[in-house]
This record gives structure tokens, C-alpha cells and sequence, in this order.
């Protein structure tokens, strides 16, 4: 093989890996009897494939990257805004997002008791009751505003304060350790 194959080879390679394939209306995504959701694009049927929100935080329903389903995961392409696209489409990938973004948001903090590293905590969610930990020597709580964290427990599952100023003085003052 020359040295210009295997250079064109790879520049082919490297234009399709950085490649940004926008997913449109009329791409057609259906759900499968066993929950999981597949796309037609551009005429080439996926199946399985992933829903990932790469701005989770800040722009949930904003740039929705679809992926392959498997070793590579790779991109298969982007909804720029997912409130434009059809509403059984929306329906289909919500659902999805959903599933793959459960994240109970915190009502009331009962207690947080801290012993040896961890801090266990029992609160009520929009979800119901819940107790977890959390290792205290961890990143574990995530300010992402003045008033909004995200806290994820030792099984990497995540919980959100929307609004900690929402919160009696009581569990604000229970919080400060976090904060």
C-alpha cells in the first residue's frame, strides 16, 4: 500500500469521525415492542440505537446526539432542538431520555448524618422517600447554580436541588457542609 493510500485513508477516516449529521423531521424514529428505539436515516435502518442529551443540565431538550448501539457508539447524528421535531418523535425519544436521565429531585431533606467519609442522606423526591450515601472525599455534590446541585450517591445514581433557597433554614443548615 503507498504512503498516499493509507494518508487518503486515513483523512477519509478522521473527515467522517468529525463529520456532524443533523437529524431532521423527516428522519423516522419508531419505539420496539421491548422499549428500545430505532431510526431510519438517511435510508440505512438502526436499531437499538442510544438517546444521550449532551448538554444534561443546561439544554436538556437541545442537542440530543442518537448513537449506534455498539462497541464504538458512534454518532449517527444530532436533533439540534427536540421541541422541533414531531410530537410522536418527541414522545418516542422523551421517553427514552427519561429512562436514561432519572434524576429525582429532591423535596425535603429529613436528615444527613455523616460517619466515617459518607454522608447518608434521607429525604423525600418527586418520586417518594429515599435514603443514600454519598462518599464525602468525592465530587459527589455538583453546584451548577447558586441554588441548583446535583448529587450523585455511591451507585452513581443522581438527585437534584432545584432550588435550595426552596428549603426551610433547618435543611439549608443541614446542607452546608455541601455547600
Amino acid at each position: 500500500m503507498s504512503e498516499n493510500v493509507t494518508i487518503d485513508m486515513f483523512e477519509k477516516e478522521a473527515e467522517e469521525m468529525t463529520a456532524m449529521h443533523i437529524i431532521s423531521k423527516d428522519d423516522k424514529f419508531e419505539s420496539t415492542e421491548g422499549g428500545f428505539v430505532n431510526l431510519t436515516y438517511n435510508g440505512k435502518k438502526y436499531e437499538k440505537v442510544n438517546v444521550v442529551r449532551l448538554f444534561p443540565f443546561t439544554d436538556a431538550n437541545k442537542y440530543i446526539s442518537i448513537r449506534a448501539n455498539d462497541d464504538k457508539a458512534k454518532e449517527i447524528g444530532i436533533i439540534k432542538d427536540l421541541d422541533e421535531m414531531p410530537d410522536s418523535t418527541k414522545k418516542i425519544l422523551t421517553k427514552q431520555l427519561d429512562m436514561n436521565y432519572f434524576t429525582p429531585v429532591i423535596k425535603k431533606i429529613y436528615n444527613i448524618k455523616e460517619d466515617y467519609g459518607y454522608a447518608y442522606f434521607s429525604v423525600l423526591t418527586d418520586k417518594g422517600e429515599c435514603e443514600f450515601a454519598i462518599n464525602m472525599a468525592s465530587n459527589a455534590v455538583t453546584k451548577l447554580s447558586d441554588n441548583r446541585l446535583i448529587i450523585m450517591d455511591l451507585d452513581e445514581n443522581r438527585f437534584e436541588i432545584r432550588d435550595v433557597n426552596a428549603l426551610t433554614m433547618k435543611e439549608k443548615r443541614k446542607l452546608d457542609l455541601f455547600l
